[in-house]
C-alpha cells in the first residue's frame, strides 16, 4: 500500500523519512492514523492532479520513475528548507525566512541584523562581547568606536518587551550579551 524511502540526508533523522502512499491507503483507519500521526515527508499518489489533504506533495498517477524521483527530491528539499528556517529561541520560534519571532500566536517582525544577532546568540552558549558581535554581524574592526551593538540590542529588547512583555530575553553581564 505504501513505500518508504531513505533520503541521503543527515538533517532528517529518521530511519525512513519519506512515505509515498496511494490515496486509497487512507481508507484503512490504521494506515490513515499512521500516515497522519507521523512526521515523515508525506507524498500522496492518486489519479487526480490535486489531491486533498495535508501532505508535503501530490503525485498524479500514472507517473514515470523520473516524475516520482522529482517529486521526492522536491518534497525533501522543501521540508529540509522549512526545518532549517524555523529555530527555537528560548520560548519562541524564529522563522528566518519571514524574519518573524513568534510565541502563542503573537509575533514580531525582525530586521536581517536582528535575525543574525539571534543566530549568533544561539551559536554561543556563553556571553558574547560587543567586539565579537561587531566583527561577526557587521564585520567591523574590534577597535571601531560605535554604538551599533547597543542600539540594535536596545531596539530588539524593546520589540520583545512591547510584544511579549519579556524583560529577560537578552541579558548582559560584564562578559557581554547573552540569551
Amino acid at each position: 500500500m505504501f513505500l518508504k524511502f531513505n533520503c541521503l540526508s543527515e538533517d532528517l533523522n529518521n530511519e525512513s523519512n519519506i512515505i509515498l502512499f496511494h490515496i486509497d491507503a487512507l481508507l484503512d483507519k490504521k494506515l490513515r492514523q499512521y500516515i497522519q500521526n507521523n512526521k515523515l515527508i508525506k507524498i500522496c499518489a492518486g489519479n487526480k492532479k490535486k489531491l486533498t489533504g495535508d501532505y508535503d506533495a501530490n503525485l498524479e498517477l500514472p507517473a514515470t520513475l523520473k516524475e516520482v524521483n522529482s517529486i521526492v527530491e522536491n518534497a525533501a528539499a522543501k521540508k529540509k528548507f522549512n526545518l532549517n528556517s524555523s529555530i527555537a529561541v528560548k520560548n519562541y520560534f524564529l522563522n528566518k525566512n519571514e524574519k518573524k519571532l513568534s510565541s502563542n500566536g503573537n509575533y514580531v517582525i525582525l530586521t536581517e541584523k536582528e535575525v543574525q544577532l539571534l543566530e549568533l546568540f544561539l551559536d554561543n552558549k556563553k556571553p558574547i562581547s560587543k567586539d565579537y558581535i561587531l566583527s561577526s554581524v557587521w564585520n567591523y574592526a574590534s577597535d571601531a568606536d560605535t554604538h551599533t551593538v547597543e542600539t540594535h540590542i536596545y531596539r530588539l529588547r524593546k520589540k520583545i518587551i512591547d510584544n511579549f512583555k519579556d524583560e529577560k530575553f537578552i541579558l548582559n553581564s560584564k562578559d557581554g550579551y547573552y540569551l
